[in-house]
């Protein structure tokens, strides 16, 4: 049963980057057999991997790309966010944290786009 306190803690902005650990690990955890599967097309041969690096030299899987790597520093952000909390000297600079975790994904996802698209 939910109580009427549990509202209150989901509009606090660590409840955000919470979220947004969980989901990016989720949605990394998700590319993964997708990623060996494409690996696995190595196996197949020059040609089977020769085919699929074509297929996927579009415009829709640069931005992909870019939003994966926006994933991995979001999830990464999030991680040493939770590490300086736990093992770091108490303190109200969580928001903070959150704000630079984000600021950091967001810098990361930006300028591998501009290298992909450059």
């Amino acid at each position: 049963m939910m109580r009427r306190t549990d509202w209150r803690a989901r509009s606090h902005p660590a409840y955000g980057a919470f979220l947004v650990h969980r989901l990016s690990g989720l949605a990394l955890a998700l590319f993964l057999p997708l990623h060996f599967w494409a690996l696995g097309q190595a196996l197949q041969g020059a040609a089977a991997l020769d085919g699929f690096l074509r297929f996927t030299d579009r415009a829709l899987f640069k931005w992909a790309e870019a939003g994966l790597v926006v994933l991995l520093a979001l999830h990464m952000a999030g991680g040493v966010r939770l590490l300086l909390i736990e093992f770091g000297p108490s303190s109200n600079l969580r928001k903070d944290w959150i704000a630079g975790a984000l600021g950091f994904a967001a810098a990361a996802g930006m300028a591998f786009a501009l290298a992909l698209f450059a």
